[in-house]
């Protein structure tokens, strides 16, 4: 009975070696299907399908002006009525009101030289004038006694009362204080006169406005000497620098060959570089009769048809001739891509743009048709980069390697 017991103890080594290696094969099995799996999720998810060649473009602003734009030309804004102020008068500059920056009217007193010695003159000239008046009462009063005698002289002569010598000293006397009248008078007139030139002497100091203006420099600072040919050292001839920006306009240069696209009166659109999310309004204000040889340019003025204080003189600007004047609703700008760049997916008009290495479809509202290009009115902005012509097996999420032009 223990021997029996003993036999059932024994290993079935064919059974015991058969059972791992059919849960090794079971293994290997669930392992590769695993992977299939992961690596089919992975293909159909995108990571492992190479990534597609595209070409980008960019989602601009764009105005609806350059689609009638007829050629752009470059130049800057120039003050077409400008001025250095100085005085006739030679001085010590004693006070300045203004600096660069402020606004002034016509006639307004921007600075003063030095005046005590054409005034103590203006002073002077003032009281010799009233002197004159003096003297004229005085010749006046002599006048009428010598006229009274005169005639009293000449009424006695007549009655043969006087003696001829009589009479001919009262005649004498009268012509004489007739004179002396009008030498009077004439000396009023001159004294006036001297107190006018006084008066301009005193007046030359003071350094006015000719018309309303800006100040654009200051050329001179209290203390300085001012004269008008500023031939002494260190002398200034100017003592600030004056522009009516009511006279600005933007002074370009159109090559010859493209003059003929320019006009009179021609409508255009003005950019300036400082100011570049703003168009100005414009109009041709003159084309100057001249050609420049050394370039083959013709300066063209083009006025400004609004005003604005952010314009100022010798700033960098560019103009637009138009083929016509810009409509209502023309002057804002839209957001335009290349038509080709939108296609139509599941009944929709979409573009795919750029993030990092991928393609995103997003749906967008389109408007009306710029040319190549083609408004977009909800969806994306100005700035992103959305891919050109895209192909039927780009989908949302695809990846994508960007081809350079």
């Amino acid at each position: 009975m223990a021997q029996e017991d003993l036999s059932q103890l024994k290993i079935d080594k064919a059974t015991a070696t058969a059972r791992p290696a059919r849960r090794s094969a079971r293994r290997f099995w669930i392992a590769g299907a695993l992977v299939v799996a992961v690596l089919a999720v992975l293909f159909f998810s995108g990571i492992l399908k190479p990534a597609r060649e595209v070409q980008v473009v960019s989602v601009q602003q764009t105005y609806p002006s350059q689609a009638i734009t007829l050629l752009n030309a470059s130049g800057y804004v120039v003050a077409q009525r400008k001025a250095a102020v100085a005085s006739k008068a030679t001085g010590r500059l004693v006070w300045l009101g203004v600096e660069e920056g402020s606004r002034v009217k016509k006639g307004e007193v921007l600075a003063r030289l030095e005046s005590e010695d054409v005034a103590a003159s203006e002073a002077q000239a003032a009281e010799n004038l009233k002197n004159s008046r003096t003297s004229l009462d005085q010749a006046g009063a002599e006048y009428h006694d010598a006229q009274l005698s005169y005639n009293r002289q000449k009424l006695l002569l007549s009655q043969g009362i006087v003696a001829r010598a009589d009479f001919d000293a009262a005649e004498a006397r009268y012509r004489k204080a007739k004179a002396a009248v009008a030498g009077a008078q004439a000396g009023i007139g001159a004294a006036a006169a001297a107190l006018e030139a006084a008066r301009v002497a005193v007046e030359f100091t003071m350094i006015r406005a000719p018309f309303d203006a800006v100040v654009l420099t200051k050329n001179a600072d209290v203390g300085d000497i001012v004269t008008p040919f500023a031939a002494a050292a260190n002398a200034k001839a100017a003592v600030v620098t004056l522009a009516d920006m009511s006279s600005l306009q933007v002074e370009v240069d159109v090559a010859e060959s493209n003059i003929e696209q320019v006009r009179s009166g021609q409508p255009c659109e003005i950019q300036l570089d400082a100011l570049p999310d703003t168009r100005f309004r414009g109009t041709v204000h003159m084309i100057v009769p001249t050609a420049d040889r050394s370039k083959a340019t013709v300066l063209v003025k083009v006025r400004f048809d609004e005003s604005d204080r952010r314009i100022l003189p010798e700033m960098s600007a560019k103009v637009a001739f138009l083929s016509r004047p810009l409509r209502e609703g023309e002057r804002k700008p839209k957001i335009t891509a290349a038509s080709a760049a939108v296609v139509e997916r599941h009944g929709r008009k979409v573009v795919f743009l750029v993030k990092d290495d991928r393609a995103v479809e997003t749906a967008v509202t389109l408007g009306e048709k710029l040319g190549e290009a083609v408004e977009i009115v909800r969806g994306v902005k100005a700035g992103d980069r959305v891919v050109q012509s895209p192909e039927k097996g780009l989908k949302d999420g695809s990846r994508i390697k960007i081809l350079e032009k």
